[in-house]
């Protein structure tokens, strides 16, 4: 057993096996490894996608699934964080948590004697860029050559892109207003690993030529000072911003979107947007993860 907490924990082959499984398994059915297995998914945050794909995933495979959500749990203010981890590796075979801060998910890690996986934190989300790379494999092919452009906001979506870019050494560009930055230690890991990744403030030169155009809400949930919504609006992924990409490029975006602010209503529904072949993916990238987890 082993815990799913960053791509930067993983090896490039590690990353591959996650994504070849997720697409074998989208195709076949897979082997129910979880029956009999109880999953406990502690939610600080609402979620629609992640919650679902997992609690989905968790039956598919013949486990049972038993939620706390935000109004029953926050990590280390009843008890412990310590003692939580300790209780709940007396019932669950596995615990998946998506909450705030990501040190209260490394420290849960860390005692816990059952796997834990990260389901989103204010740091980073690895399970969606699973996904997200689940969903390029199928439209792109492969990573080899691939120009990723991000746009917006440096959040955790954007912090485990930089992750995978490190592993799987593929293009990334990341277009942001100035006074943002991505976190200056996962940059610095990355580069030894990967010398192309950009930061700029000009949206045209990311998208030129881009194989996949991305974007997020320019704000994320809890944040409490918010960037100004005016300096993002020149990061706006638009019919211009698709038309100076690759013919063939992709939008994506990991849901929920709001039109017309991050991404255009045209884009958004047009014919390069694969949105929801994206969030469909969440349910095979949760399944592999889970394998990792159980059978590493």
């Amino acid at each position: 057993m082993t815990n799913f907490i960053d791509l930067k924990d993983l090896t490039k082959d590690q990353l591959i096996d996650l994504i070849s499984l997720s697409l074998q398994w989208k195709k076949n059915t897979c082997d129910k490894f979880m029956i009999d297995k109880n999953v406990v998914l502690i939610f600080e945050k609402p979620s629609l996608r992640t919650r679902i794909s997992f609690e989905v995933g968790i039956n598919q495979l013949g486990g049972k699934s038993h939620l706390l959500n935000e109004k029953e749990m926050q990590l280390g203010e009843r008890e412990t964080v310590e003692d939580t981890a300790r209780v709940l590796e007396r019932y669950a075979d596995m615990v998946i948590i998506r909450c705030f801060g990501h040190n209260q998910l490394i420290k849960y890690a860390n005692i816990s004697n059952v796997p834990v996986i990260n389901a989103l934190t204010d740091y980073s989300h690895p399970c969606q860029v699973v996904a997200d790379l689940i969903t390029i494999k199928e439209h792109l092919k492969d990573f080899e050559n691939l120009k990723v452009s991000w746009f917006g906001d440096c959040n955790n979506v954007l912090q485990s892109w930089i992750e995978a870019s490190g592993l799987l050494n593929f293009e990334l560009n990341i277009a942001c207003p100035e006074g943002i930055k991505p976190n200056k230690e996962i940059i610095s890991w990355a580069l030894k690993r990967n010398n192309n990744i950009s930061i700029t403030h000009n949206p045209h030169k990311a998208a030129e030529g881009a194989h996949c155009i991305i974007t997020d809400t320019w704000r994320s949930m809890g944040d409490q000072n918010p960037f100004p919504e005016h300096k993002f609006m020149p990061f706006q992924v638009n019919k211009k911003i698709m038309e100076l990409a690759n013919k063939n490029a992709i939008f994506m975006h990991c849901l929920p979107a709001y039109r017309n602010k991050e991404v255009s209503s045209e884009v958004l529904e047009g014919s390069q947007s694969v949105i929801f072949d994206e969030a469909e993916n969440r349910l095979h990238a949760q399944k592999a993860i889970m394998h990792f987890c159980i059978h590493k």
